[in-house]
């Protein structure tokens, strides 16, 4: 017992005699670096961090574009209230309830699959395909369809900081993009 005292007396001594060679440079010599000299006598300095974010910034948020009809940035609301915190791999299921409830179709979507969604999207309710080739560029309220070459797919909702489907992300899916379709004010 009494050596582990001792030991730890030695190796405190040791630890307060590097912090010993320590030393702030005054406010006058420098306000943007902090000058230390290492316990081996070098002399380093490093930049002074005055402000930080408490979540990185990946993406800008998205726009809302005033020509598209309001019940679809309805529809990502609603999507979002509705989402979980991990996928349930229902994202057409989801989104199709979503587009309904706020309205954005008059009836319950017939297809399947995510990767099939645009084609009936434009051909019975109205949406038009945007020229938009990175995600994080559509609107408010978009739909986003993207695919793979064995035929799975996902299919979500740009909202104004991501992107929710069965679930809310804010970031993209990892599928490549097949496109964007969005339905304008009539």
């Amino acid at each position: 017992m009494r050596r582990l005292i001792v030991a730890f007396f030695l190796s405190a001594s040791a630890f307060l005699g590097a912090l010993r060679d320590v030393a702030a440079a005054t406010p006058a010599d420098s306000e943007s670096h902090f000058v230390y000299q290492e316990g081996a006598g070098k002399v380093t300095s490093v930049p002074i961090v005055r402000r930080y974010w408490l979540s990185r910034i990946i993406h800008p948020l998205a726009h809302v574009d005033p020509r598209l009809d309001p019940r679809l940035m309805h529809a990502a609301t609603i999507a979002e209230e509705r989402a979980n915190a991990r996928s349930r791999l229902r994202c057409w299921h989801y989104v199709k309830e979503a587009l309904l409830a706020a309205g954005a179709v008059n009836s319950y979507p017939k297809t399947a699959y995510a990767i099939e969604a645009g084609q009936e999207l434009t051909r019975n309710y109205g949406f038009r395909r945007l020229p938009v080739r990175d995600p994080y560029a559509a609107p408010v309220g978009a739909v986003l369809i993207y695919g793979t070459r064995e035929g799975g797919g996902h299919v979500e909702i740009r909202t104004r900081d991501g992107f929710v489907s069965d679930y809310h992300s804010k970031d993209r899916c990892a599928y490549p993009l097949v496109a964007v379709y969005a339905k304008f004010n009539s």
